[in-house]
């Protein structure tokens, strides 16, 4: 995982100039639809990885995408909101972003959580339903739910059903992270282009 967002990082930092250059030429809409689109694409390849697998053929291509797209997106968002207002409230508008952008991640954290706990519980409740487990498996499954993919627990059905949840409830939220992207696109079309404005006017 650290890895992963380290690699997202580096390529923000490589090709942020080249998006800003984006920016001067297209306008905001265009890079933040098509960056938008990168990043559901590159979190669709997020649902490619079961249980196994090495981190270099099933989660690096999936990092390394939405990297691009988030390196395609940030400077012309920056462009946006510090256009939509007048250069005397750049500082707030600014200011606002960043605030917007960081409660944003916590309230992700938050509501990604439950959602990936509910859809553990659901498929760990549907497997374990068709084993016949002894009461003290069940009881050590109940002590070790909590703990996700991190439980330990020595039968290795159970360890098995565990895994298998826990990428369930993790594909639930890269389901919801690709529609929220997808939105992101949409959304962006609502943008107006200062260029094509005063090309109108004048």
């Amino acid at each position: 995982m650290h890895r992963g967002l380290e690699g997202i990082i580096l390529l923000i930092f490589v090709l942020s100039r080249w998006s800003g250059g984006l920016v001067a030429r297209y306008g905001a809409r265009l890079p933040l639809t098509v960056g938008s689109l990168v990043v559901a694409s590159g979190f669709a390849l997020f649902l490619r990885p079961g249980i196994g697998g090495s981190y270099w053929s099933t989660f690096f291509p999936a990092v390394a995408v939405p990297g691009i797209g988030l390196a395609i997106s940030v400077a012309p968002l920056t462009s946006a909101v510090i256009e939509s207002v007048p250069s005397s409230e750049a500082g707030v508008a600014s200011g606002v972003n960043n605030a917007v952008s960081r409660i944003a991640g916590l309230l992700a954290v938050a509501v990604f959580g439950l959602v990936l706990s509910a859809g553990f519980n659901r498929t760990l409740d549907c497997s374990l339903s068709r084993m016949q487990l002894s009461p003290t498996v069940r009881q050590s499954v109940e002590m070790q739910r909590s703990k996700l993919a991190g439980a330990q627990i020595g039968e290795p059905v159970v360890m098995h059903a565990f895994d298998e949840a826990f990428v369930s409830g993790y594909r639930d939220v890269i389901w919801i992270s690709v529609g929220m992207a997808l939105l992101s696109a949409l959304s962006a079309q609502l943008i107006r282009s200062k260029k094509r404005i005063v090309q109108v006017r004048s």
